[in-house]
């Protein structure tokens, strides 16, 4: 006997079809690495990637384009923040990818402390000039990513229970890939953030080689500390990890050989025919890792 379909069950599907229209539209890169996960984590990942980008999105110009003035945006920010809350507290939400979200966040266990520093994070790209020192760097880079590679690590390892020295090991990998892909988001969207008022790496925009080169010295080395790490995790969430570490390794190495002059003006990106050959590099790697 087939179970009932209730209007829930039908609004949670709609809510996550919303959510995947989200990572579907604004990355190729990490929509491609989800394809690697099980439906459950799949879905999942791409709920949380929705609440995050819908953030990214009214502090990054969207909003003003809008025709939102500064304090206009910032109220727009704050209302969000409390609907995404309110949305995890009570289960239900009239905005389809914050239902979508709320769902996932209970399941999971995500910590509302992280949620916390990734709106705080969100919150200082709002000035209208940011120029970072190492400490304050420091601190916006765990709140706008370090945290969310813990809180995919919630999705990976919810219902799972990990030892503590594994979970830990595991927690660290994850802060240490998401701080990769910022600093990588850092160099590759420079000419943007500089437009924005925006120093994430010192100069108000102007980089040299040498600069260039040290970044990428730090980027590999949080790359290849996070690849130590993923073991532990089932192994199709081990593929999709892999899927986005390897695209972010791609895109490193693009960087790298590109003139910092060059970057300051241009977006370098992945070619989607390289792009397509990830995956099944990634699924090889996961099968033959051991925990």
């Amino acid at each position: 006997m087939s179970e009932r379909r209730t209007s829930l069950s039908d609004y949670d599907a709609m809510s996550a079809g919303a959510a995947a229209r989200v990572i579907g539209t604004y990355s190729t890169s990490f929509s491609l690495a989800t394809r690697l996960l099980d439906p459950r984590t799949r879905t999942d990942i791409r709920n949380l990637y929705a609440v995050v980008r819908i953030a990214d999105e009214i502090v990054d110009g969207t909003a003003t384009d809008a025709g939102l003035r500064a304090g206009a945006v910032r109220e727009e920010l704050d209302t969000f923040e409390r609907e995404v809350r309110r949305a995890v507290d009570t289960g239900f939400s009239t905005n389809p990818v914050l239902h979508a979200f709320a769902g996932t966040a209970r399941r999971t266990h995500i910590d509302p402390d992280h949620l916390t520093a990734f709106f705080t994070s969100m919150r200082r790209d709002l000035s209208d000039s940011t120029v970072y020192d190492e400490a304050g760097l420091d601190s916006y880079i765990y709140g706008s990513a370090e945290v969310i590679g813990l809180m995919c690590l919630a999705v990976f390892t919810s219902g799972r229970a990990l030892p503590d020295t594994e979970l830990e090991r595991c927690s660290a990998g994850a802060r240490r890939l998401g701080a990769a892909f910022q600093k990588i988001n850092f160099l590759r969207d420079l000419h943007e953030d500089t437009e924005l008022g925006r120093s994430y790496l010192g100069g108000r925009g102007t980089l040299t080689d040498r600069r260039r080169d040290e970044i990428i010295a730090d980027v590999r080395t949080d790359l290849d500390a996070a690849l130590e790490t993923v073991g532990p995790l089932p192994v199709r969430a081990r593929a999709g990890v892999l899927a986005a570490l390897l695209l972010y390794r791609e895109l490193t190495d693009r960087l790298a050989a590109t003139p910092a002059a060059e970057i300051t003006r241009r977006r370098v990106s992945v070619p989607s025919r390289v792009k397509a050959g990830i995956p099944a590099r990634a699924l090889l790697m996961a099968a033959r890792m051991r925990p």
